[in-house]
């Protein structure tokens, strides 16, 4: 009997925030967990959070975006919401998963030079990584 827990990051479009925070958790939580992302829609990966998670040396180029229903069998043991939108609009899961919300600026949405944006992406990052190791400390 495996103790491995199963989490579900779920975001608007499973492009960005929900992404960085999978990447994140994989990265802490190694064979403890099954972690998956998805959207309540499906926006594709960011180029752009691919490239800020590199940065950090954290790979999530082989990530893809998923929409939530593809989840819907499985036994999730946390659902993490990282938008309001996602949290509203959150599919009941017939599941007795601990549900945690956050809600990240969308760095999608930043406006101005490519620095500029890329700024926005790294300010997001941080928060996402300081949030994924107080969940792991937290829950493992």
């Amino acid at each position: 009997m495996s103790d491995k827990k199963n989490i579900l990051v779920l975001c608007t479009g499973n492009s960005c925030r929900s992404q960085l925070l999978h990447g994140y958790l994989v990265q802490e939580l190694g064979e403890r967990a099954a972690v998956y992302s998805a959207g309540v829609e499906v926006h594709g990966l960011n180029p752009r959070a691919v490239r800020v998670m590199a940065e950090d040396g954290v790979d999530i180029s082989a990530h893809t975006s998923n929409h939530v229903d593809e989840y819907a069998a499985v036994p999730f043991d946390f659902i993490i919401t990282v938008c309001d939108h996602a949290n509203e609009v959150c599919p009941v899961f017939p599941t007795t998963a601990t549900k945690l919300h956050h809600n990240f600026p969308d760095p999608a949405k930043a406006t101005g030079s490519e620095e500029e944006i890329m700024a926005q992406f790294r300010s997001v990052r941080e928060q996402v990584k300081a949030y994924a190791h107080d969940f792991v400390r937290a829950n493992f």
